[in-house]
């Protein structure tokens, strides 16, 4: 009976899972019939609702402080304390790296920069001035030595104040790529790319657009030019001392690499042949010069430095004049001091290192940022940093981040060292990017400040021009500011660099290509089509700027008001793929690095493929000698020829 029971048991299951399988298809139908939203449709939605641009929560991950014991207790505050130290010595070298850089790009490309200045000509095109500011300080990578070449060439008469407006606006945009190139290091992840990349480039969009309102203004009215006049004769300025505050603290490692002979370059430029086969690299630091009064040979009575001191004597003409000659006194003492190598070669090499520190340090400190700041500590910091001041003063709380941005650039002197600081800070999510903006413009005002106190240095002769120039540069920033700043509308820059940071996220190349076509190509582009002339410069880019304006303006209307377009123009779709869509670019970008990476490991993979089947006999014949020796037949044998071999050696030596 009981081996009756099981079949029937078994069968009245098999009935029950069938009933239930027809009703779950049943209800499968039902469900496929009815006109329910698709889960894909949730799901979009649910990502619609989450914006990226919002500040991630940095958890504490650690134990509470309120569960810790005192001995835990002092451990936590000894770490902190440690990492903070850590810190402040990994800021320092990311700050001297940053100095060692410039350096660099002045030994590299320094002479370069001064032979572009030299050239007048070009100069005095407007756009062909801006082009020269803007490739000059990528070469130096920096804007105070940049504009320094022009307050010097200025102040000796090579140049007009109106003639270096424009450059100056060009060493605003050039001093910019630094912390763009900082924000690339941060490719790893996603959505701290997509924030430091934005970070970076608000300060690149702010340049440029108050490039193209204020230069076309420039030309048309010299707008800076008045205005600055106006302010140098109206005010008795005297001259001063520019003060050194964080070149103090970084010097000490700094001058202990590399020191230069900044005066070479402008030198160059001003067109000294003394300074065109000298070194950069400053050998004696300190020299004494000493002028004494003796005969001089000229060439006629006309080159005597006074008539009373003029002898003639035959086909010789004599003059008193001071003659100044300089002794060196003592060494400098840095590394490459005695190394007998080129300028080109000893900024290559430290590009390398400087390049190498430079990203170094910058992945410590985003690591250790990460790792402090949690829990209450980033709560309080993002407090400080992006909480707005209580209605109605909610508007005051940008300006007051400008003008921390400017006392913060005048301390570290040097706009592209406070920005390439906040720019991990940005990407890591402790400052928001609408707060990276002001301080960022704050980093203009900052750098223009230590422009005004370094001309305030210059002779009483040479101040007035001096001074002019740097008030220049600082008006254009603000207004810029004005332009882009105190209505919200306004604020372009940030739309368009979260723009851009969402297109960078998707697509990690179109951030070298970004990089390379703004701060490289377009430039040369721009400056090609100047030296061809004005009617060039203008049958080109006046066509090419209209379309952009035309396409700018059937995006804004594609999204905002399709209905006012014709039906062909509410899409793009009826271009080809790859001329409204990155997709077919992506793969093509993608299969290219594949293709390299293939190309570049198909030694080492083949090499690895005779190795593996080499070591796939090896392993095939243990095993095989394994079987054989686990087969209990062959062991038998085995054993017998061994018996068999014993037994004749003991015959043998049983005859002898």
């Amino acid at each position: 009976m009981d081996s009756l029971q099981v079949p029937q048991s078994t069968s009245s299951q098999n009935n029950r899972k069938e009933g239930q399988d027809e009703n779950c298809e049943e209800k499968i139908k039902d469900v496929k019939a009815n006109p329910a939203h698709s889960t894909l449709a949730l799901v979009e939605q649910d990502s619609e609702d989450v914006d990226p641009w919002d500040l991630p929560e940095l958890k504490d991950t650690g134990v509470p402080w309120s569960a810790l014991d005192t001995k835990g207790k002092v451990l936590k505050v000894l770490v902190s304390v440690l990492k903070f130290i850590i810190l402040l010595g990994l800021l320092y070298m990311f700050i001297c790296s940053l100095d060692i850089l410039s350096s660099a790009f002045q030994l590299a490309g320094g002479r370069a920069a001064g032979d572009i200045f030299q050239d007048n000509s070009i100069l005095s095109n407007p756009l062909a001035g801006l082009v020269i500011g803007i490739l000059v300080t990528l070469l130096v990578q920096s804007s105070s030595t940049s504009s320094s070449i022009v307050v010097s060439m200025v102040s000796s008469g090579i140049l007009t104040v109106r003639v270096a407006v424009p450059i100056i606006m060009g060493t605003n945009i050039g001093t910019s790529v630094t912390n763009t190139l900082v924000a690339m290091t941060q490719a790893g992840e996603r959505s701290t790319f997509r924030r430091a990349f934005a970070g970076a480039t608000v300060h690149d969009f702010f340049n440029w657009l108050s490039v193209l309102v204020l230069l076309p203004l420039e030309v048309a009215s010299g707008y800076l030019y008045v205005v600055t006049e106006l302010i140098i004769e109206s005010f008795n300025i005297q001259s001063g001392e520019a003060p050194d505050l964080l070149n103090v603290i970084t010097d000490v490692l700094t001058e202990a690499i590399i020191q230069l002979d900044e005066s070479v370059i402008g030198g160059i430029a001003t067109g000294d042949p003394e300074t065109r086969n000298k070194s950069m690299i400053k050998k004696w630091c300190q020299t004494y010069t000493n002028a004494t009064l003796q005969n001089v040979t000229v060439p006629g009575p006309d080159n005597c430095t006074s008539p009373t001191l003029c002898w003639v004597d035959g086909n010789y003409t004599f003059t008193l004049k001071n003659v100044s000659e300089t002794y060196n006194i003592q060494k400098c003492h840095h590394l490459f001091v005695d190394v007998n190598l080129s300028d080109l070669a000893v900024g290559l090499i430290l590009l390398a290192l400087s390049l190498l520190v430079l990203c170094s340090c910058l992945i410590c400190i985003v690591k250790l940022l990460n790792s402090m700041l949690k829990g209450q500590v980033a709560l309080v910091i993002k407090k400080i940093l992006n909480t707005d001041f209580p209605f109605p003063f909610g508007w005051v709380t940008g300006y007051i981040a400008i003008l921390v941005g400017a006392g913060m650039t005048f301390i570290v002197q040097s706009s592209s060292v406070f920005t390439s600081a906040i720019t991990p800070l940005v990407g890591i999510g402790v400052i928001s990017l609408e707060r990276a903006y002001p301080l960022s413009m704050g980093a203009n005002i900052g750098t223009t400040t230590t422009a005004i106190l370094a001309a305030m240095a210059s002779p009483g002769d040479r101040l007035a021009k001096a001074l002019q120039i740097a008030l220049v540069h600082f008006l254009f920033n603000i207004s810029g500011i004005i332009l882009w700043y105190p209505i919200p509308f306004t604020r372009f820059p940030i739309r368009m660099a979260k723009s851009l940071g969402n297109i960078t996220a998707n697509y990690r190349w179109f951030a070298a290509v970004y990089i390379i076509v703004c701060f490289l190509l377009l430039p040369l582009f721009v400056f090609s089509l100047s030296l061809a002339g004005w009617g060039v410069l203008a049958g080109v880019c006046i066509p090419l700027v209209v379309m952009l304006i035309i396409v700018m303006v059937i995006n804004v209307l594609q999204k905002r008001k399709p209905g006012c377009l014709p039906t062909r123009l509410r899409s793009w779709d009826f271009l080809p793929l790859w001329a409204h869509s990155l997709d077919p670019w992506d793969k093509l970008v993608v299969a290219f690095t594949a293709k390299c990476c293939c190309c570049c490991k198909c030694c080492q993979i083949s090499n690895d493929n005779q190795e593996h089947k080499e070591q796939e006999s090896v392993e095939q014949s243990i095993k095989i000698n394994k079987e054989v020796y686990d087969n209990p037949a062959m062991i038998v044998e085995n054993e017998v020829e061994n018996v068999k071999e014993i037994e004749l050696n003991i015959l043998n030596r049983a005859q002898l």
